[in-house]
């Protein structure tokens, strides 16, 4: 070392580090480099694999044994029917009612909620005295077990007894059986849904708000914009994508809804969704199939139905969305 620094200030050698000390350098360099870039992919990477034999599994089994006719007392006996199950479900009854209630019951429940919601976080989102006490409490409803939630309101909505009914009473409406007819039993577990999810989605929608920066208020209001005027053109564009995410939230919670219906019915009642079905779900009808009637492959295609739905519904708020930034 010294030699060669030596022959390097004579001019006899060019300054510098001797080749091996620069190779090692340069492969301590790159892998420092490797080491930065792939350390995401390796705290990522068991999430995967856990992701892969708890999700993937599940769905390639049941989408195989949605091809046979497989009873749940004798999972391991399947006779192959090959896609005689789905034929037999696109041609039920049964079926198209649970996807009418699911969707109709999934409109009445998440459209109002997201509505709450968003304008329970453009309150809480001033300054106000307590707004950690509102804050809060509007955490309760989604603490609330769907079994407790379900129960009281159950009772709320009973015909003879029930405080709806009093109350209606008390303006001369009489009594109403929200659970024998269609429309208010879907209302009744619609409303179960909103108690529970407005003050979740309401506290991702004020996280979302408190993002925004305060300039954009200050120039809107210089402006001469309204306070509505600044909720419809500075707050709502900020929080855009987190209302697409409460959205595809909700829509996923509407396809796979089934305490609330289940625990409403109060007995047997409960998984067929009513004496005539007027309430009974997706989710309700894949229960009914597989461990009601004893019918694992007609419940796994169901299931695989649901899923097909979601990636459908999914689907069509890409092709939505694509649109809308083109036309903008």
């Amino acid at each position: 070392m010294a030699i060669s620094t030596t022959k390097a200030l004579t001019g006899d050698e060019p300054a510098g580090p001797p080749p091996e000390e620069g190779t090692a350098r340069r492969r301590g360099a790159l892998l420092h480099r490797l080491d930065i870039k792939g350390a995401p992919y390796v705290f990522v990477a068991p999430f995967f694999v856990v992701f892969a034999a708890f999700s993937f599994y599940p769905l390639v089994y049941t989408s195989w044994i949605s091809l046979h006719d497989v009873e749940l007392a004798t999972l391991d006996v399947m006779e192959w029917v090959a896609f005689d199950n789905y034929v037999e479900l696109w041609g039920d009854f049964r079926f198209w009612n649970a996807l009418q209630n699911t969707i109709t019951i999934g409109v009445i429940s998440t459209v109002p909620q997201l509505l709450m919601a968003l304008g329970l976080a453009h309150l809480l989102n001033y300054r106000m005295r307590g707004s950690l006490f509102f804050r809060v409490a509007s955490l309760v409803p989604y603490a609330t077990s769907v079994a407790a939630a379900a129960l009281v309101f159950t009772m709320i909505f009973e015909r003879d007894f029930g405080m709806i009914n009093w109350a209606l009473g008390t303006v001369g409406v009489d009594p109403v059986d929200w659970e024998a007819d269609k429309w208010p039993a879907q209302v009744a577990i619609s409303t179960i849904v909103i108690w529970r999810w407005t003050g979740y989605n309401a506290l991702l929608y004020l996280a979302a708000m408190q993002a925004i920066p305060a300039d954009r208020y200050e120039a809107a209001s210089l402006d001469g914009a309204s306070r509505w005027q600044q909720f419809t053109h500075v707050t709502i564009p900020g929080i855009r994508s987190t209302i697409v995410f409460t959205i595809v939230l909700s829509t996923i919670g509407a396809t796979q809804l089934f305490g609330e219906p289940l625990i409403f019915g109060q007995g047997p009642n409960g998984v067929s969704g009513g004496a005539d079905n007027q309430y009974q779900t997706l989710g309700l009808l894949l229960y009914e199939e597989g461990w009601k009637n004893y019918q694992m492959g007609r419940s796994a295609t169901v299931a695989w139905a649901m899923f097909l739905l979601l990636l459908l519904v999914f689907l069509v708020q890409r092709v939505i969305q694509r649109a809308r930034s083109r036309t903008s």
